[in-house]
């Protein structure tokens, strides 16, 4: 790891107004000119109301934690660099980026006073890096062995997995995504309020409702899925839930849930094979809630994601 050095802060916490960080504040948003870099490819932004489900993720793959402010031009650089080296494995590890000054808990929960600080989480296990703006030559330490070990670090404790691709932050499509995101359909708030405050099955009601009313309403359909995969495995055990797949190769439950795991962590493929294999595999009278559950996942990815289409194909196969 780069070590730690005393912590000197590029942002305090501390409650004293920090004149040098007003001097590098800026009101542009990430992605916009001027602001800084955007979330995307395998840089994710979290809160308060997704760290949890963060955490569960590193389970599956090895996550780099940047606990910073997105206003402050003087950590730009850092995160520039960290989410060039990270994007680059693609899908060896995950950034998850914080800002501590609109989530204050995550802050105080990793005992940070302020940004940046920098941490690696494996098996939902925090190991700090370094606190405090990097020099040129810490930075290029953890982009050219920190980071590295941290996937070989992974790799022998067994978190083998791939992160989510979510696009290139830079790209037309990806901007025109984050904004969509954030003009929620008025019949949607209700169930998007409560998926934000981590209530799932409730999101999942309310979306339902909405389904109702509109059954063609793809973005409720996707987001309901989204809610009941979360509600059902988002604080599961990663660990015991694969045993227990390995255990019961025979128990449809035991293979659903680690289909869900799969999904959770953006193993879209992962997750369409073993519940199509287990069916392949002389499980048909099994199929009625596999087809379900895949009927459901089906509605999260593009229409025109590849896997899916080859997923469908196969099991209108194993049906007939």
């Amino acid at each position: 790891m780069a070590g730690q050095r005393p912590f000197n802060p590029g942002v305090s916490l501390a409650g004293a107004v920090d004149l040098e960080a007003l001097k590098h504040q800026v009101k542009a948003e990430p992605g916009q000119a001027g602001g800084a870099p955007a979330a995307g490819g395998y840089v994710i932004d979290t809160t308060e109301n997704t760290f949890q489900a963060m955490v569960q993720t590193s389970a599956t793959f090895p996550i780099l934690l940047l606990l910073w402010v997105p206003t402050d031009d003087r950590l730009f650089d850092m995160a520039r660099q960290l989410g060039d080296a990270v994007n680059q494995l693609n899908g060896q590890i995950q950034l998850s980026r914080i800002d501590i000054a609109s989530n204050p808990s995550i802050a105080q929960a990793f005992q940070v006073q302020g940004a940046p600080a920098l941490f690696a989480l494996i098996n939902g296990r925090p190991m700090p890096i370094l606190q405090g703006l990097p020099s040129a030559e810490e930075m290029q330490q953890i982009v050219d062995a920190v980071i590295p070990n941290l996937v070989a670090a992974a790799q022998q404790a067994g978190v083998t997995g791939s992160a989510p691709y979510s696009g290139d932050p830079d790209s037309d499509a990806a901007n025109s995504a984050a904004c969509a995101q954030e003009q929620v359909p008025p019949e949607h708030q209700e169930a998007y309020m409560l998926a934000q405050q981590g209530d799932y099955t409730g999101a999942a009601a309310a979306y339902e409702k909405v389904l109702e009313a509109d059954p063609n309403d793809a973005r409720a359909a996707r987001e309901r899925a989204k809610a009941l995969l979360l509600a059902r495995s988002a604080n599961a055990n990663v660990r015991e839930v694969r045993a227990a797949a390995a255990d019961n190769p025979d128990d449809v439950e035991a293979q659903l849930a680690v289909a869900d795991i799969d999904m959770i962590g953006g193993q879209i493929q992962d997750a369409f094979d073993r519940l199509l294999d287990f069916v392949a595999a002389g499980h048909k009278a099994d199929i009625e809630p596999v087809r379900k559950r895949l009927l459901e996942y089906f509605t999260i990815p593009e229409p025109t994601d590849e896997r899916l289409k080859r997923a469908r194909r196969r099991l209108a196969t194993l049906m007939y």
